[in-house]
């Protein structure tokens, strides 16, 4: 059967560095509070000249040159973003002129903190589907630009950054010991859209707007949510915790990652953690988390990878593959 197999990995970040002791400054917090219920020491803000499309463009960049592909070697781009350089055109199209690819196809996907594990699946679907034979999947944010500056509740959060895989078709046996996707698990329930939002849009106020949390309800929530699609990935595969190399998940916060890791029983140790560094970057923080632990050497070929997500929406999902 066709596998969809990673065959590179990229990120890009922005120049500014920003402390939890430069938001004391901001607001009435302190780096203490912060890191006690997020675990988030800094974050990455972008600056003038950075955007979601340039972002995105430097982790794609990164990512072909670590594949030894060029843009004419892609058919399919898919960017995860909340937070695009423009309405439309997407920003997708954007980052496939900026690569100078003139052929194939480019589409945004917006799932909110789930868009990359949505953006994966999608591709795996194409790519499975032989509608694509080489996808560049993208997440890329710039979450300070609809931050509520003076909301100590949600600006101290969030950051902006970007990561690439490119995925691949291959022949697999159609076991899981395969290299690739082996299984996506996606979920979503509209019910709970008021508890994690943007207050704004084209269609209702015609403006940006900024990002409203109602942080105990998503806390409540995240947990089970999570649980819930990577114990749906086991049971597609026949797998179980103890299988399980390493868990990536979405870097939102650092109390929610430790408890979905000891509910589901994978060791801490197992679990790979960039919160502190890059804060909530959104659709990003997946594929920030990835390339951090594959270019550090954690991530090895042939390790069963873990991605799970919970995002906006509610959205939520899992992505079990082998590197």
């Amino acid at each position: 059967m066709i596998r969809s197999v990673v065959r590179g990995f990229g990120a890009a970040l922005p120049k500014r560095v920003m402390t939890n002791k430069e938001m004391e400054s901001r607001v009435d917090t302190s780096d203490e509070w912060i890191v006690q219920r997020t675990g988030i020491r800094q974050r990455y803000i972008a600056g003038e000249g950075e955007t979601t499309a340039s972002l995105g463009e430097g982790a794609a960049r990164a990512a072909l040159q670590r594949a030894g592909l060029t843009p004419d070697d892609l058919d399919l781009i898919i960017v995860a973003t909340s937070t695009p350089d423009n309405t439309f055109p997407a920003t997708a199209v954007n980052i496939q002129n900026r690569l100078g690819m003139r052929h194939g196809a480019a589409f945004d996907l917006q799932a909110v903190c789930s868009g990359f594990v949505y953006a994966v699946a999608t591709a795996d679907a194409y790519i499975r589907g032989g509608l694509a034979s080489r996808a560049l999947v993208i997440g890329a944010e710039t979450f300070s630009r609809i931050l509520d500056w003076s909301d100590r509740t949600t600006c101290v959060l969030f950051g902006d950054g970007a990561g690439a895989l490119i995925l691949e078709a291959a022949n697999g046996e159609g076991t899981n010991a395969d290299r690739g996707v082996l299984t996506a698990q996606l979920r979503s329930d509209g019910v709970h859209g008021d508890k994690l939002y943007v207050d704004g849009g084209p269609s209702t106020t015609g403006t940006v707007g900024h990002l409203r949390m109602e942080g105990r309800e998503v806390f409540k929530h995240a947990v089970g949510m999570i649980t819930d699609v990577i114990e749906a990935a086991f049971e597609a595969t026949g797998t179980t915790a103890d299988d399980v190399d390493w868990l990536v998940p979405h870097q939102a916060n650092r109390r929610i990652i430790d408890g979905s890791a000891r509910k589901l029983g994978i060791p801490l140790e197992k679990v790979v953690v960039t919160v502190d560094q890059h804060g909530n970057t959104s659709a990003a923080s997946i594929p920030l988390a990835l390339d951090t632990a594959a270019a550090d050497g954690r991530i090895k070929r042939g390790d069963l990878v873990m991605l799970e997500a919970m995002g906006g929406g509610f959205t939520w999902g899992s992505v079990l593959l082998r590197w």
